[in-house]
């Protein structure tokens, strides 16, 4: 087992890892930008370093400055949490380098599921469904063109190395191909660094399912059931839950059947997220591959009582799988609501001092944050600033917890979404379980979000 892991994030997640790593008697090591220095990662971790300014490129996303806070830290391996460099082979690839243990999958795996196209020709090839759509990437819009003829009106667009509703574009006529096919590939060269672009039937009013698996290095694989991940804004996660009220045991089981196969013939390890959309007639198509902790696992680790991150650590460290799918149990209901530093009806940021803050608590519940009465939301970084997860035996009560820890859920001095939040929650076909990745649009009288995805003039939350 590592004696040191160095958590390369912030905020909420970083304290997550840094829990897991004190319950495991590991020593944790907490890097922060020069803004950060009063975060509560810093103050709770064994050791922390100043790893540059407040911009991101200068701090968080300093390959250099955080390999070098490894080494004179001596710690054995890094946990990069969610967003930053989760996801960036390279930076899993110097770990390797420098001898240190990067949490996560190799950086082929990285690298591979990180190109949209990439990962779904791997996935038909493995017999997975997937969207009609081009094989691999289209290179010019002629040819764009010619397969949203060949596979019908409407398609989407996609950067291939795109993610976070980012890069892609709805065309349902085909004389809008040319410019919405030249615009993702502007897009995606300036957020992503490459302008390669595929096509792919769209798909309206769809379900977003995603299944969470976890894989050792000895071929191991479980699943740990489903999560609904639907109530979306602009194809950003706002409220998931486990288990989807869609679901049936017979259908968890198929498709749980399935993203174990495609992890083993992967040659995956770590914890990952094979994500579907479930069209209307209950039609099931691979989305995408998730290769790190998700925002929402604690949903997972609620209705399971597995611990995701611990997990990964000791994956990471060599270790078996401690459970086999026999032992992978279901237990009631989980909900979790995204709060951020947003108006609650424009979306638009609200950093600032907050005043006052009064934590929800009680059976059942669990407050995933770094905030604080006096912490400074910050402008430079993500809004995300709480997750508020409840669990209880069924849907209903889950809800009915939900709401009454949103009421008591005080945070002054800055606006959030926790207004929004509720909203959602006293909605009747919410309470029924009618929902679609439209249903915020619907729900806000907002129909430009399914007309233009990436369209950024009203700022969106975390995709994860």
């Amino acid at each position: 087992m590592f004696a040191k892991v160095l958590i390369a994030n912030r905020g909420e997640i970083a304290l997550r890892i840094i829990r897991a790593c004190r319950e495991m008697g590991i020593k944790s090591v907490a890097v922060y930008s020069e803004v950060d220095e009063d975060s509560l990662h810093v103050r709770f971790a064994d050791e922390s370093v100043c790893i540059g300014p407040a911009r991101s490129d200068r701090s968080y996303l300093n390959i250099s400055n955080i390999i070098s806070a490894a080494l004179v830290t001596g710690a054995d391996a890094i946990h990069p949490g969610y967003g930053y460099l989760a996801e960036d082979a390279g930076f899993a690839r110097i770990c390797e380098d420098h001898k240190i243990k990067f949490i996560g999958p190799s950086p082929r795996l990285i690298r591979l599921m990180g190109d949209k196209a990439t990962a779904r020709a791997t996935m038909k090839s493995y017999g997975v469904p997937i969207l009609p759509g081009s094989d691999g990437e289209v290179q010019t819009a002629k040819e764009a063109l010619d397969v949203a003829c060949e596979v019908g009106f409407p398609v989407l667009i996609k950067a291939s190395g795109g993610g976070g509703g980012k890069g892609m574009r709805i065309v349902r006529r085909k004389e809008d191909i040319p410019s919405a096919f030249q615009a993702v590939q502007g897009e995606a060269a300036a957020a992503f660094g490459k302008s390669g672009a595929y096509i792919e039937k769209y798909v309206g009013q769809p379900r977003h399912i995603e299944f969470q698996i976890l894989a050792d290095e000895h071929g191991n694989v479980v699943h740990l059931g489903e999560r609904e991940c639907s109530i979306q804004r602009r194809h950003q996660k706002l409220i998931e839950e486990s288990p989807s009220p869609i679901m049936t045991t017979r259908r968890r089981h198929s498709l749980g059947a399935l993203a174990i196969d495609a992890a083993r013939k992967l040659g995956y390890t770590s914890a990952g997220t094979i994500e579907f959309l479930m069209d209307p007639q209950g039609r099931f198509y691979f989305l995408e591959m998730n290769t790190r902790i998700q925002v929402e696992h604690p949903v997972t680790e609620f209705v399971t009582g597995v611990d995701i991150v611990k997990e990964m650590i000791r994956i990471a460290a060599g270790e078996k799988l401690g459970l086999r799918q026999s032992d992978v149990k279901f237990n009631g209901h989980a909900l979790e609501c995204r709060i951020n530093a947003e108006h609650p009806e424009t979306f638009t940021p609200s950093p600032g001092k907050i005043t006052a803050c009064n934590v929800p608590g009680g059976i059942g519940v669990r407050i995933d944050t770094a905030i604080y009465k006096d912490y400074v939301v910050l402008p430079y970084y993500d809004s995300l600033i709480a997750k508020v997860i409840v669990h209880a035996p069924t849907r209903g009560e889950a809800i009915a917890r939900m709401q009454r820890c949103l009421e008591e859920f005080v945070i002054e001095g800055i606006e959030t979404t926790i207004p929004f939040q509720m909203e959602v929650m006293r909605d009747p076909d919410f309470q029924k379980g009618h929902i679609s990745t439209g249903f915020v649009e619907r729900l806000l009288g907002d129909t430009s979000a399914d007309r233009e995805p990436g369209d950024n003039r009203v700022r969106s939350m975390r995709s994860a």
